[in-house]
């Protein structure tokens, strides 16, 4: 599944190219991934309308449109497991393509169909949205709360910060890879985690999740960014993917457990 950094790059490659561009034209090739409004309503919201902006929250997409009358309303894309959101010619497989005014294509791809895009007058209203934590790279996920919030949870450490509720965009990969440059092990309950491993923590998810940025996210599956092309932050897992395989640090195997419904890479002797 994309994560934060993998749709942060989505968003800065689509700013170069689509900005200011009008969709001259709409096709649903999958109604099922179009949640709302109707077919014929999002499709006559979205031709010639004007591209205006591009947001990121979580991991969720919005691209902030004026309609051809005028009214402002936001695409949300939520791309789930294996949606891909790509910039240039018409691709046959899109579930969705946007057809723009210089000619090219945006195109929504999902093999698996399990992606949602909306419509909508007020996009922070979505249920999605208006239940997120903050982001993690902004300057309103500080230490101190972060430490407080932890100190108060018995859950296990790993499932917490996957929660969306608690910190939005962490997904399986970024927790994983911040938690072992944090000697700390996933099952380790929240609230028992010291100052010290806290700060550690809070320090380490901000390096992992910018790093993953720079090397333009992880392709580890079926991520591409916004020119169809393969990130590959996946080069510098630690333990992410890497079952059996030697520990980097110390040549212990890594281990994978099942842990919250996710699968869950460790190093058995870094991590305490």
């Amino acid at each position: 599944m994309p994560e934060l950094p993998e749709v942060e790059t989505i968003k800065t490659d689509l700013e170069k190219v689509i900005l200011n561009q009008t969709i001259t034209k709409v096709d649903v090739l999958r109604a099922s991934v179009v949640k709302q409004p109707e077919i014929n309503k999002f499709k006559a919201g979205l031709t010639n309308a004007l591209i205006k902006q591009i947001i990121r929250r979580g991991k969720l997409l919005v691209i902030d449109i004026q309609t051809k009358d005028k009214k402002t309303l936001y695409l949300t894309i939520h791309l789930r497991m294996t949606g891909q959101l790509v910039y240039g010619a018409l691709d046959k497989k899109a579930r969705v393509s946007f057809k723009l005014s210089n000619g090219d294509y945006l195109c929504y791809n999902d093999q698996r169909t399990l992606g949602e895009l909306r419509l909508v007058k007020d996009w922070k209203q979505l249920s999605v949205v208006a239940k997120m934590g903050p982001e993690p790279l902004s300057s309103e996920f500080k230490l101190n709360l972060f430490a407080k919030i932890l100190a108060k949870r018995s859950a296990k450490i790993k499932p917490l910060l996957l929660d969306q509720h608690f910190i939005a965009g962490i997904g399986n990969i970024y927790a994983a890879e911040a938690l072992f440059l944090s000697k700390i092990m996933p099952d380790r309950l929240a609230c028992s985690l010291k100052p010290d491993e806290v700060k550690l923590l809070f320090k380490n998810i901000k390096q992992v999740l910018n790093k993953a940025i720079k090397c333009r996210g992880s392709s580890f599956s079926d991520y591409r960014d916004g020119h169809g092309q393969k990130g590959n932050f996946s080069q510098h897992f630690y333990v992410y993917g890497r079952k059996a395989q030697p520990c980097l640090v110390c040549k212990n195997k890594i281990q994978r457990i099942a842990l919250g419904g996710r699968g869950t890479f460790f190093c058995g002797k870094c991590q305490v």
